[in-house]
């Protein structure tokens, strides 16, 4: 089955760029990153860039709307994302916990939809 574990970050919480701290947190991702290719696991995964290059659209009526940054108004911003495919949810918690950010943050994980099941 595939999960996304989507990863949240607070910002007030996570390691400043250029310290130690946040060498040591790259580095358990890389660690995580390297885990999950070995198992064969990993399908896609990237970090997302800072909320404020974010443009949020919505359509109301037949109008499209745009606006800059998220919507939504958090502390906890969404920072990046892996998609993993694993037998069941305990497997992808265990993948999840590997995430170094969790220390920091949420991991949300969450099934993928599956549109075309087989049998």
């Amino acid at each position: 089955m595939k999960y996304m574990l989507l990863i949240y970050n607070d910002a007030s919480r996570s390691p400043k760029f250029g310290t130690p701290e946040f060498d040591t947190m790259m580095g358990g991702f890389f660690a995580a990153n390297e885990k999950m290719k070995a198992d064969g696991v990993m399908l896609g995964g990237e970090g997302l860039q800072e909320t404020k290059t974010a443009t949020s659209l919505r359509i109301k009526g037949d109008k499209v709307e745009t606006m800059d940054g998220p919507f939504a108004e958090t502390r906890e911003t969404l920072g990046g994302y892996y998609v993993i495919d694993v037998p069941d949810l305990d497997m992808a918690l265990e993948y999840a916990a590997l995430i170094p950010s969790a220390k920091y943050g949420t991991i949300e994980v969450r099934p993928l939809m599956d549109y075309n099941p087989a049998g």
